[in-house]
């Protein structure tokens, strides 16, 4: 996949970084907007005709979590319930419910079920959008977060029949297991991330650089791209044994 890279154009690159520049910017002016012109609902929408299954989540309130917990550590991205799993929707009545008796709500998507998510630095992320968009390779869905991170939306590996099989994988990462994880994140089963348009604290959002009506490509096309980014981000060499995909033990 590497090799692909070479024939890239430093023109070619230079358009594409203005592009993408632009499409930030974009972005960012539709995230701070979507709430107060009525556009919430309708991206909401948006995400569940692509398939991603939504619930709601916790809000900002101030600089701290609309939820009751002292010293929340993940303020305004969080579900608001216990069975958000099962909770998870495309269902656009549902979602239309929700959006409309709780406001101020963000929300999230449920991985592992339909889609998966590669969650890498902000600077590594944007590297690896160049060159794969450089290099003609299909990328889906992304969305940017103002705290520093890069979400490639990718179809789900899926889940083995037996689930005594299930296998472990270093990349996988789970809402509570976040911070052991700075680098690449893999949200698969059990875990979740939130869906643009959402607020964080300190007045930062999540948005969409690349939006939910790109297709949803398979994470081994991006994941050879993505780790060595990661790595000269972490100023190390590459280790293309962590981006093999994962196995059974």
């Amino acid at each position: 996949m590497s090799a692909e890279f070479g024939g890239s154009t430093t023109g070619r690159q230079g358009r594409i970084s203005t592009w993408l520049r632009g499409r930030r910017t974009n972005a960012r002016e539709d995230a701070a907007t979507a709430a107060e012109s009525g556009r919430r609902e309708e991206l909401l929408l948006a995400v569940a005709r692509a398939g991603l299954p939504l619930a709601p989540a916790a809000h900002p309130s101030a600089y701290r979590c609309s939820c009751d917990r002292v010293g929340c550590p993940t303020p305004a991205r969080h579900p608001i319930s216990f069975a958000w799993h099962t909770q998870s929707t495309t269902d656009r009545a549902q979602i239309e419910r929700w959006a409309r008796h709780q406001p101020q709500a963000n929300f999230i998507t449920a991985t592992g079920i339909v889609h998966d998510v590669l969650d890498v630095p902000l600077e590594a992320g944007r590297e690896a959008l160049e060159r794969l968009l450089g290099a003609g390779i299909e990328v889906g869905p992304v969305a940017e977060s103002d705290d520093g991170r890069l979400l490639f939306f990718t179809l789900t590996r899926g889940t083995p029949d037996d689930e005594d099989e299930w296998w472990p994988c270093e990349l996988d990462c789970h809402p509570e297991t976040m911070d052991e994880h700075p680098g690449l994140r893999w949200h698969c089963r059990g875990s979740y991330v939130l869906v643009p348009p959402a607020r964080l604290p300190g007045d930062q959002g999540v948005y969409w650089v690349r939006g939910p009506e790109f297709a949803l490509p398979d994470p081994l096309s991006l994941l050879e791209v993505l780790t060595d980014a990661c790595a000269r981000y972490a100023g190390e060499e590459p280790d293309h044994a962590t981006a093999a995909w994962p196995h059974r033990n």
